[in-house]
């Protein structure tokens, strides 16, 4: 039974399902831790501009056809925020702890199943053997009545009501192998396996406690401690804590935000022009000077560009930047104030199924310990009812055997000996399941042997 449930573990859609949930839980919890740490991201744009435009570069007014291009790198990170990060964290945390728990609620839900799919397998073969056994006797009876017959002791038609039996005998084999079948397939389904599957469980000793008085158990005892170590509880105390970080969180957004940023960049402009030669010419002018004309001569620049190059853009127009930006929340439509309020119903809300979920854990104690005192004092009767018809059939036999009574009598009492055998087979494995879940609760390891 440990092997199945171990495999249940495994390869349980369910189980697998519960898992994702908790990676899904640390993936936002690893989220949350992130955010303490700066950002930082790279921009890049190029383009042409048309008619009259302003250069990118010199920031002047041109009318011309412009290619440009700029890099820059920016990052920032928050320094206060009103404690939204730090509640964020702990919230994370306290969410991947929930999300633990319900995948150990999950686990316990299959485990005790697949407990129950086991005894019910035990049970049919069982039940199986004792048919078996069942048929042999009215075999033997059969033999024993064709005897009679040929000595004259006993009518022909006595032969019929022994090969009725043997009928039924024949169909209860019948119904204990379907059991076994269909029992099978309901583990196989529980621990996901292929229904096509051959698998041969092993059969323990099982055996009812000695020391197990349903009676003695207390319903403080099994729903403290089952307080403690059932997991749903510990999730649903976990979601009530995550709920209480909610409303820190939503307060945070009343509060201001102060930042920190900084940034390099850098850019290009194909109408960037440098200087690639000076050319001085004179310019001779008559002049007169005292009435006399003078031929003076004027010198003139005239100068030759080119383009600038790219990567001398790139260093020359390389600048930086760094600063502090603060943010005061003054009217946000009061969209802060409800997340603050909805946050609050939020731990209404938590704390409201936290109780349920221990109302449902108080009614499954108290179900199990009833169940239980009812199992008992079903095993017990059972016991009787199969001793006082073993005590029957048995005086029975003798009375068959001395003419006293006839064949359909004889029949009859072993048939109410066959019910009180099943009836008990069925009530053990019921109460033993009985004691396993009160177990289960106790905080005990689910184990047959």
């Amino acid at each position: 039974m440990q092997r199945c449930i171990e495999y249940a573990r495994d390869n349980s859609l369910t189980l697998k399902q519960a898992q994702y949930g908790i990676d899904l839980a640390k993936l936002t919890d690893k989220q949350n831790r992130m955010t303490r740490l700066p950002s930082l991201s790279g921009s890049s744009n190029g383009g042409l501009q048309f008619g009259r435009t302003i250069d990118p570069v010199t920031n002047s007014f041109d009318n011309q056809r412009i290619s440009f291009n700029s890099f820059g790198i920016n990052g920032g990170a928050t320094l206060y925020a009103g404690g939204r990060i730090n509640n964020t964290i702990k919230q994370g945390e306290v969410d991947v702890k929930a999300a633990q728990e319900d995948a150990a609620a999950a686990f316990n839900d299959i485990a005790l199943s697949i407990a129950n799919a086991y005894l019910q397998i035990l049970m049919s073969e069982e039940q199986l053997v004792n048919a078996n056994k069942r048929l042999e006797l009215s075999q033997q009876q059969l033999e024993y009545t064709d005897k009679l017959i040929q000595a004259g002791t006993l009518p022909v038609n006595d032969r019929l009501d022994v090969l009725a039996q043997i009928a039924n005998d024949e169909q209860a084999i019948v119904q204990a192998r379907n059991a076994i079948d269909i029992n099978y397939v309901n583990l196989l389904g529980l621990m996901q396996f292929d229904p096509s599957t051959e698998i041969k469980i092993e059969r323990p000793r099982v055996i009812i406690p000695a020391d197990a008085n349903p009676e003695e158990t207390t319903f403080r005892e099994v729903y403290v401690s089952a307080l403690g170590t059932q997991p749903q509880i510990r999730a649903a105390e976990l979601r009530m804590e995550s709920a209480e970080y909610g409303v820190n969180i939503a307060r945070a957004g009343m509060l201001p935000t102060l930042s920190i940023f900084g940034g390099i960049d850098t850019r290009w402009s194909s109408a960037s022009k440098i200087i690639d030669q000076v050319t001085t010419n004179f310019i001779t002018q008559t002049v007169k000077i005292n009435g006399v004309d003078v031929e003076v001569q004027f010198p003139s620049q005239e100068v030759t560009l080119k383009n600038n190059p790219y990567f001398d853009q790139i260093d020359q127009n390389f600048g930086q930047n760094v600063g502090l930006s603060l943010q005061v929340p003054i009217y946000s439509n009061s969209r802060n104030r409800i997340n603050v309020e909805r946050a609050q119903v939020n731990i209404l809300n938590a704390r409201v199924q936290s109780d349920q979920t221990k109302q449902l854990l108080k009614n499954n104690v108290q179900q199990a310990i009833a169940n239980a005192r009812a199992g008992r004092r079903t095993l017990d009767s059972a016991e009787k009812a199969v001793e006082a018809s073993k005590v029957a059939f048995e005086n029975a036999e003798k009375r068959f055997r001395l003419g006293a009574i006839n064949n359909l009598q004889l029949i009859t009492a072993r048939n109410t000996y066959d019910i009180a055998e099943t009836n008990l087979i069925v009530a053990k494995y019921d109460y033993l399941f009985r004691l396993k879940i009160l177990d289960f609760y106790l905080g005990r390891e689910i184990k047959l042997d």
